[in-house]
């Protein structure tokens, strides 16, 4: 029960850290390495960025699910 629920929290808030660091060929854990050394570099302006892509991929998802859902007769 514990592994579930830090599995769909590491899923839910680091998945934007996930996503960018698939993309970019890096480890995630990296990535969130990265945000939080910007972050005290430049007084919390990647936490914009970050909120940012997070709607972005929400969106997305959302979007893929209800195509998904979608049935032609």
């Amino acid at each position: 029960m514990k592994e579930d629920l830090r599995n769909n929290i590491e899923t839910m808030a680091f998945g934007v850290c996930a996503f960018l660091g698939e993309k970019m060929g890096v480890a995630a854990s990296r990535v969130r390495m990265y945000f939080i050394y910007v972050g005290f570099l430049t007084f919390g302006s990647p936490a914009i960025l970050y909120f940012v892509i997070a709607f972005w991929l929400n969106v997305k998802r959302y979007i893929q699910q209800s195509a998904k859902s979608v049935r032609w007769s």
